[in-house]
């Protein structure tokens, strides 16, 4: 039986959207219509039984839905397949021309394949849409990447075990295609748009990057009295050095002197106990509990303690611990200030470090073991074996450390909290790509609905690129 020949009447009727269908208002030379009336949607080929993915390069390389990022293809842990499998699924590429959209796991992920790569083998876990006419592939990646496509996508998927969104949703997703010129000046518009908010996006995180870079060098120019030079002089103070340990270290400022931690700290491991039947339920800290420098209250474990127990492990506020042990090499001797408002002990993976307070800042030894000039010292003193690394009280006590009079201490401490608080709060701005996707989501919203100011009502109906596209089904 033949094939009844439609005209041009029928495939509109098949792929415009009815008015009362359409997602939302658009100009009115723009149309609604579904995806199948400007492209093709072809599916990927999964590997032949008995195939696999090479590590080392061929000339057939094999898109994973793992490579699509940012709308291209990233092409850092790209996969191959051997000739003969890619003469048994040689029909399932993908060209520059075409559009991907993954179609399982992370489904609605598309972007353009770069000419390099053109010709590539497609995974079963994307589509391509191909065979593009009165549109180009840049447009319906954009437009595919717009809130109302990503729901559209969104509810066209199926749930089961595994997700899959089928091709024949993709040709039916409904989409605005204004004239041919317009869509040009979109395009143009949207990816200048676009590239400046990635080029933002770049330059914030490189400040990212170099924040611990900034937030060391604070460290380190305080330690060696350089952010309180001014309050020193203010004060008639004049610079000197300690001879004791400056050839190992550095000159410090009149009144400062390095001494051994074990001068100014006394130390003790924390308690090996897990459990217990008698006396008061006590919190023991444990490394779980710690979070930056400090510990948080929220789901403490508590055992129970005798009251000497607790009179040897039991915590007073602005005492400091150390992280005696941990399987993470860069933990190891990190500083943690206890200032909760309840009675806690801790535990043996921790020592506890007791001073005087009326002549050590808390706030002071805390960041100065955060500092390269301690952490260089700790970095020799730990023991690794068995995947566990450990420092010693002895090891810990040997260390050299700074120490200005306690004024110019309380000083340093209000000057660095100053200077980092500082920094985090443009980092906490910084750290919103939640705002640039928003950003993003508008202009791709007004570039749809006509909106960047680009359209022109007078140019001829998209209706009459429609038929164009569909005229070659008609011959």
């Amino acid at each position: 039986m033949s094939k009844i020949k439609m005209t041009i009447e029928d495939l509109l009727g098949e792929v415009l959207v009815p008015e009362k269908e359409q997602p939302y208002e658009v100009p009115k030379n723009w149309i609604w219509l579904k995806l199948k009336g400007i492209g093709n949607v072809k599916g990927g080929k999964r590997l032949p039984k008995g195939h696999v993915l090479l590590q080392e390069p061929t000339q057939y390389p094999y898109l994973r839905v793992a490579d699509f990022r940012n709308g291209a293809i990233d092409n850092k842990d790209l996969k191959y397949i051997s000739e003969e499998t890619a003469r048994q699924i040689s029909r399932y590429i993908i060209c520059k021309d075409d559009v991907y959209i993954s179609i399982a796991g992370t489904i609605g992920k598309t972007g353009i394949v770069p000419n390099y790569l053109s010709g590539s083998n497609l995974t079963e876990n994307a589509a391509k849409i191909t065979d593009i006419k009165g549109t180009s592939n840049e447009f319906i990646h954009l437009v595919l990447n717009t809130d109302e496509l990503q729901n559209q996508i969104k509810n066209s998927t199926v749930s089961t075990s595994q997700p899959k969104l089928a091709l024949f949703r993709i040709e039916d997703l409904k989409i605005p295609l204004p004239p041919i010129n317009e869509q040009k000046r979109i395009t143009e518009k949207v990816e200048n748009l676009v590239n400046k908010i990635e080029e933002a996006k770049q330059l914030i995180k490189e400040v990212q990057e170099t924040f611990e870079l900034r937030r060391a060098a604070i460290l380190d120019n305080a330690f060696r009295g350089e952010l309180t030079r001014q309050w020193r002089e203010n004060r008639g103070l004049n610079e000197g050095s300690n001879e004791e340990f400056v050839d190992s270290f550095f000159s410090l400022p009149n009144n400062w002197k390095w001494v051994k931690l074990s001068d100014i700290l006394q130390m003790q491991n924390g308690m090996s106990k897990r459990r217990g039947t008698n006396g008061t339920s006590i919190p023991v800290l444990r490394l779980a509990d710690i979070k930056g420098n400090e510990f948080v209250a929220s789901d403490l474990r508590e055992i129970m303690l005798s009251d000497k127990e607790f009179e040897k492990y039991g915590l007073e506020k602005d005492d400091i611990l150390f992280i005696r042990v941990n399987g993470s090499f860069n933990l190891v001797g990190k500083v943690i200030h206890f200032n909760l408002s309840r009675e806690a002990a801790y535990c043996d993976h921790l020592i506890r470090g007791t001073f005087d307070k009326e002549q050590i800042n808390v706030l002071y030894i805390k960041n100065l073991f955060d500092s390269h000039i301690i952490r260089n010292q700790i970095i020799n003193k730990i023991v690794s074996s068995a995947g566990q690394n450990t420092i010693s009280q002895g090891s810990l006590g040997s260390i050299i450390i700074p120490l200005p009079p306690k004024e110019e201490m309380d000083a340093i401490a209000d000057v660095i909290e100053k200077a980092i608080s500082k920094e985090e709060t443009v980092l906490a701005h910084l750290d919103n790509n939640t705002h640039i996707e928003l950003l993003k989501q508008s202009i791709l919203s007004k570039a749809f609905r006509g909106e960047l100011g680009t359209n022109d009502p007078s140019e001829e109906s998209a209706i009459e690129l429609l038929k164009e596209a569909l005229q070659e089904q008609v011959k």
